[in-house]
C-alpha cells in the first residue's frame, strides 16, 4: 500500500494532548479526594477519552473532552478554569454552563426538574421563573432527552446524585445563548419561558446597611480580595454598639481562607479551632488534621450573629458560616449551600496551557461533619424573606440573652 494511503488511515496524533490527558488522569487518580462518594469508574474514563483526545486535531477539542473527563466526576468543584487568551472558561458538551448558573433544581418524577431556588437578581428570575415550578423541556429538548446527553458515561453503577447533577447542567442552558425552557407551575398551564442573556449585574464585593432595631448588616459578596478585611474593621468599628449582627454571603462565591479566618478573629477572645482538613493518602485519605483561627482586633465583637446563606454561597462562604457556628458565635439563616465540600488545587496543563481545578482536601466541621453536608440552623425555603427569618433569629437570641 503506498505510504500516502497509509497516512490517510491513520490521522497524526498529538503526542503533546495525549500527555495532558494523561497528566490530569493520573493526577485525580492520585489526588481526587471524593472517589469514595463518587460511583465513577475512573479507569473507565481512560478507556472512553483517551482515544478521544489521542484524535483531537486543536486545543479547543481537547478541552471539550477534558471538560467531559472532569464532568464524570459530577462535582460543581471540579471544572475547567477561565482562561483570558483563550476564552474556552468551563465550557464543554457543547458550551454547556457549569451548574449552578441561575437555578437549582431537584429530581422529580423520574427526570423532570423542580425548581427549588432562584438566583436573585439573575436573567430567570427577571423571567418569572419560581421555586415550585416544574422545568420540563429546555431550548426544544425534554429534560429527560437532555439530561441523559449530559449524563456522566463512565459510572460503576447509578448515582442519585449524578441524576440531580446533570439536571442542574441541563437546565443552566449554554454559554452565551439565551434559553427557552417549558415550565409547569404548580397551578395552571404549561407554558413558555424565554430567558435571555443578561449581563451579571456588577455589585461591590463588601457593602454596610443599619436595619431596623438597630442591627447591623454587612454583606461579603467576596472572600477573594484582602482588602476586605479592613473593609470589614471598619465596619465592625462602625457596628461595635448595635445589638445584634447580620452577616449576609448570600451571593459570595468564595475566595480565600487567608480572608475569611481574620474576620473569624474578631468574634473571638482566644485562639480556636474552627474547621478539620484532610487530603488523599493511597487509596483513602489521610487523618483529618485541625484548622486554627487566632482572635484579633482592637476589641471582640460580642453581640448575637446571625449569617444568611443562599444556594449561591459556595466554598469559603460555606466554610465562614461553618466556622463562625463552630466558634459559638453564628446562627446560620438560610437555605442549604452550594455543598461544594473540599479546599481546591488548581493545576495547568503544561502542553496545551489549559488550567483546571479539583476538590483535593475535604473539609469538616470542628465535631468531624462534612461540609458538604452543612445544613442552616434556620432552615428557608426558596420563595421566603431570608432576611427577615435572619432578623427574627437574632430578636430570638437577644431574647435569651436578657432571660
Amino acid at each position: 500500500m503506498p505510504a500516502n494511503l497509509l497516512q490517510a488511515a491513520e490521522p497524526r496524533q498529538n503526542v503533546s494532548f495525549i500527555k495532558d490527558f494523561d497528566d490530569l488522569w493520573h493526577n485525580l487518580a492520585k489526588r481526587y479526594c471524593f472517589f469514595r462518594e463518587k460511583k465513577t469508574d475512573w479507569n473507565a474514563v481512560r478507556t472512553l477519552y483517551r482515544p478521544q483526545a489521542m484524535a483531537a486535531r486543536s486545543r479547543n477539542e481537547l478541552a471539550n473532552i477534558l471538560g467531559r473527563v472532569l464532568a464524570e466526576l459530577y462535582d460543581a468543584h471540579t471544572y475547567l478554569r477561565q482562561d483570558p487568551d483563550h476564552p474556552l472558561g468551563s465550557s464543554y458538551f457543547d458550551s454547556q454552563r457549569s451548574p449552578y448558573f441561575d437555578l437549582w433544581v431537584e429530581p422529580k418524577e423520574g427526570s423532570l426538574a423542580l425548581v427549588t431556588s432562584v438566583r436573585e437578581g439573575s436573567a430567570a428570575a427577571d423571567a418569572g421563573i419560581l421555586p415550585g415550578d416544574v422545568i420540563t423541556a429546555v431550548d426544544g429538548r425534554p429534560i429527560g432527552e437532555l439530561a441523559a446527553y449530559l449524563m456522566p458515561r463512565c459510572l460503576a453503577k447509578p448515582d442519585p446524585e449524578a441524576l440531580a447533577f446533570t439536571l442542574n447542567l441541563a437546565v443552566s442552558g449554554r454559554r452565551q445563548q439565551p434559553r427557552t425552557v417549558i415550565v409547569r407551575p404548580g397551578i395552571g398551564n404549561e407554558r413558555q419561558v424565554d430567558v435571555p442573556l443578561k449581563e451579571p449585574v456588577q455589585r461591590p464585593d463588601f457593602e454596610i446597611r443599619q436595619l431596623a432595631e438597630g442591627f447591623g448588616c454587612i454583606v461579603i459578596r467576596s472572600f477573594a480580595d484582602e482588602a476586605i478585611v479592613a473593609q470589614f474593621d471598619a465596619a465592625l468599628l462602625a457596628f461595635r454598639d448595635t445589638p445584634g449582627l447580620i452577616i449576609d454571603v448570600r451571593e459570595n462565591g468564595g475566595g480565600d481562607t487567608a480572608v475569611a479566618r481574620p474576620i473569624m478573629g474578631r468574634f473571638i477572645t482566644e485562639r480556636k479551632p474552627y474547621a478539620r482538613m484532610s487530603r488523599r493518602e493511597g487509596d483513602g485519605l489521610s487523618t483529618t488534621w485541625t484548622e486554627m483561627v487566632d482572635a484579633r482586633g482592637p476589641f471582640t465583637y460580642t453581640a448575637p450573629i446571625v449569617i444568611l446563606t443562599s444556594r449561591w454561597s459556595a466554598s469559603m462562604a460555606e466554610g465562614f458560616p461553618m466556622g463562625m457556628r463552630g466558634l459559638g458565635r453564628a446562627t446560620i439563616v438560610g437555605t442549604p449551600m452550594m455543598r461544594v465540600g473540599a479546599a481546591v488545587f488548581d493545576t495547568l496543563l503544561k502542553q496545551s496551557q489549559i488550567r483546571y481545578q479539583y476538590s483535593a482536601e475535604p473539609v469538616y466541621d470542628v465535631e468531624g461533619r462534612p461540609r458538604w453536608l452543612l445544613e442552616p440552623d434556620v432552615l428557608v425555603s426558596g420563595d421566603e424573606d431570608t432576611m427577615a427569618a435572619g432578623i427574627a433569629s437574632l430578636r430570638g437570641s437577644i431574647a435569651k440573652i436578657a432571660l
